[in-house]
């Protein structure tokens, strides 16, 4: 029985990725999945990171684009419509009207502090400085009430990976936690983090367990901006918050969370790997295979 989503992909109009939906949505199907959200980084305003996002003229292309990837997967795959959107302090006006644009299944934020605009904003040159300033606008944002989850919570280690030192920083780490908690959203789990500078999932370990304590929910995404990434690491990033403590991970439909048990959904992707594997099996060794 499928349970999983993949929440967290890209498109070509975000500048950066190469996938459509309707690859998505067959890798996701190859891969044991329940369905997709498709969440390309939604327009910002101009001149914020334009090479990393659609325009506002782009953004039907979008929901063309995931409309016909749930025509095509319809009574198969579930596709939803979701949407990353950017946060920095004095951008909640314009998210609050792209949010009312489209029937949204699932909003995700998004402090994208490695990218040279916000530094050029707010980096003063000290780079532990900046790293704390990072968790604190991801508490802004959560404290915004405009998303639903939070994405790759601590990306900032790969803005400066040397001086990355979580031990530094742990203090403002937990009081942005302390606030995140209090405004109820959840948190992303993102499995892109292991093919970055500093090589391991965002969030790492330690501040996944923080989060288990004060009962913030995790939402499982990729990070797709090939078809292939599509679920990639999943398997391992459920075992990962088990340890942390978990039990459940949250998946947003309709914009309300809903909860799968980890151990469910580690056992629906086991057994789809066996019964592909049986699939495989027989078409290398069936009678047809033997002439």
């Amino acid at each position: 029985m499928r349970l999983l989503y993949e929440t967290h992909m890209h498109t070509p109009l975000c500048r950066h990725a190469v996938g459509r939906p309707v690859e998505y949505a067959a890798m996701a199907w190859r891969r044991g999945l329940k369905g997709i959200i498709v969440t390309d980084h939604g327009p910002a305003p101009e001149g914020w990171i334009p090479s990393r996002q659609m325009t506002v003229a782009q953004f039907p292309i979008y929901l063309e684009m995931v409309a016909e990837a749930r025509r095509e997967w319809h009574g198969r795959l579930d596709v939803r419509l979701g949407v990353e959107q950017e946060y920095f302090p004095g951008i909640e006006s314009f998210i609050e009207n792209i949010n009312r644009a489209a029937p949204f299944d699932y909003v995700l934020g998004s402090v994208h502090t490695p990218c040279r605009e916000y530094r050029e904003r707010f980096y003063t040159g000290d780079a532990i400085a900046y790293q704390r300033l990072h968790f604190d606008h991801l508490a802004c944002c959560a404290e915004t009430k405009l998303y639903d989850c939070l994405a790759h919570p601590d990306i900032v280690k790969n803005c400066f990976p040397s001086s990355w030192n979580l031990k530094l920083i742990m203090d403002d780490v937990c009081r942005s936690l302390d606030r995140i908690a209090r405004t109820g959203i959840a948190m992303e789990l993102n499995t892109s983090g292991v093919r970055k500078d500093v090589p391991e999932m965002n969030p790492g370990p330690v501040i996944l367990k923080e989060m288990n304590l004060r009962k913030i929910p995790v939402v499982l995404g990729g990070d797709a901006h090939v078809s292939g990434q599509t679920g990639a690491h999943f398997e391992e990033a459920l075992e990962m918050l088990e340890v942390a403590g978990y039990t459940y991970v949250s998946v947003f439909l309709q914009r309300r969370r809903t909860e799968i048990p980890i151990a469910d959904a580690i056992a629906s992707l086991q057994e789809h790997q066996i019964e592909e594997e049986a699939v495989h099996h027989g078409c290398r060794h069936g009678p047809d295979s033997v002439r």
